[in-house]
């Protein structure tokens, strides 16, 4: 791991992500890695991202965070990202529930589920009890009517709002969600935002108040691009995760010999930072990390084009649930420069391997299939009537004109007029790359 600062460099999109800087490693984080890495084939990234997941959970709703009037509890979404299925994801995630289950037994065993499928079904797993209205009737035969109303509960609902989900094959659930009528992304979505959730259904609605809901995932860059829809990349569905690239680190032929006992002191500090965050409301920056927050904010808060910019649109707020993290786990009320310095690092490469996934996509699948072919092309150029003959009269021409502007305007194309004696024509070509 590099042990630099992290820079602003946008790497290019053909490149697997540079390691994690070692700011990353911070306190009882690079404590645990130190300890784990020896003994597991697992990328050390994977390892301290969902360590981070699972403490911004297990600490429940109220640490948090104020962006103006947004409250942000410390939930993270993340999806762990491998070139193949022997990136060791699951391996990872092995470890850190064995941490876990030690700090908090209750909260392993029943609060960490699997089996996305519905937004109605998320919101069931932390739903506030339901009460039936019912009429209250007197008398017998004819005379029988009602005399008034009383609230019954049906269903006890859950006291426990907290909530990890675990995805080991998280393109199940992307293929879920392309369903008609799903309603899980948009409840994904509201769950990352806030912690009021509810059905619109007619039979028994649930509702769940207070929830605490964190999310991680396990895909191959190949699932990945192929079933993360155009829609969800761009409606915000995408930018609610840290997406990680990560592969085996290494081959361990007979496995790791990593003992209970070389756990333990590592278990009691992790234990006392959660029972020290329960206590914790709102968390705010130090003096000296306002001064470095400050600094990175308007780079962080100035977004990109394209799929890439759509996916990481979020990044002050992923940065500073990050820091509020790391600074609990130091067993701290305020956030200082070493925790800030910590969560730029996952972000930095979060956004790298944003990049590495997404970022030779533009996010319009029309403008994909313009750029494609005028790169196909080179150095020859077309028409705006061939442009069109591409879709097959498909696409009005007013779309495809607006595709064109972005491509332009994001400087991945050109245009060219040429003059002739009758009516003059307008070429587009890809610029060199």
């Amino acid at each position: 791991m590099r042990d630099t600062i992290p820079v602003s460099r946008m790497p290019d999109p053909t490149d697997w992500p540079d390691p994690i800087d070692q700011a990353a490693c911070h306190g009882l984080v690079g404590d645990i890695l130190r300890t784990i890495e020896p003994h597991s084939e697992a990328d050390p990234v994977a390892i301290l991202v969902q360590l981070l997941a699972a403490f911004g959970n297990v600490v429940g709703p109220q640490p948090h965070w104020f962006a103006e009037a947004d409250r942000h509890s410390l939930k993270l979404f993340t999806v762990l990202v491998g070139t193949s299925s022997k990136g060791r994801k699951g391996a990872s995630w092995g470890h850190v529930r064995r941490l876990f289950e030690c700090v908090d037994p209750g909260w392993a065993a029943d609060r960490i589920l699997s089996g996305l499928s519905t937004g109605e079904g998320l919101i069931w797993q932390v739903r506030d009890p339901i009460t039936k209205h019912n009429a209250i009737r007197e008398g017998k035969g004819k005379d029988r009517k009602i005399v008034g109303y009383e609230d019954v509960e049906i269903d006890g609902g859950v006291s426990d709002k907290r909530l990890l989900i675990v995805e080991s094959e998280f393109c199940r659930v992307l293929k879920v969600m392309a369903r008609d009528t799903n309603t899980l992304s948009p409840v994904i979505r509201n769950a990352w935002d806030q912690d009021h959730l509810k059905t619109l259904t007619k039979n028994e609605p649930a509702t769940a108040t207070g929830t605490h809901i964190s999310m991680i995932g396990h895909i191959t860059r190949d699932e990945l691009c192929r079933n993360l829809t155009q829609t969800e990349a761009g409606n915000g569905f995408g930018n609610r995760f840290l997406w990680m690239c990560v592969r085996r680190s290494k081959s361990l032929p007979e496995g790791g010999s990593l003992s209970q006992a070389d756990l333990a002191p590592l278990v009691e500090r992790l234990r006392a930072a959660v029972a020290h965050a329960q206590q914790v409301a709102e968390l705010r920056r130090d003096d000296d990390s306002l001064e470095l927050w400050k600094a990175v904010y308007p780079e962080l808060s100035e977004g990109k084009r394209g799929l890439l910019g759509a996916m990481t649109s979020r990044a002050e707020a992923q940065v500073m649930r990050l820091a509020c993290i790391y600074a609990l786990l130091g067993q701290s009320n305020v956030v200082g420069v070493d925790h800030l310095k910590a969560a730029l690092a996952v972000w930095k490469y979060a956004e790298d391997s944003t990049c590495y996934i997404f970022g030779g996509k533009q996010g319009d699948p029309i403008g994909e299939t313009i750029l494609t072919n005028l790169r196909d092309r080179l150095p020859d150029s077309l028409t705006q009537t061939q442009i069109s003959r591409l879709f097959n009269g498909h696409q009005d021409a007013s779309r495809i004109h607006q595709a064109l502007v972005v491509l332009e305007r994001d400087g991945l194309v050109k245009q060219r007029t040429e003059h002739t004696p009758g009516r003059s024509t307008t070429l587009w070509s890809a610029t060199e790359r």
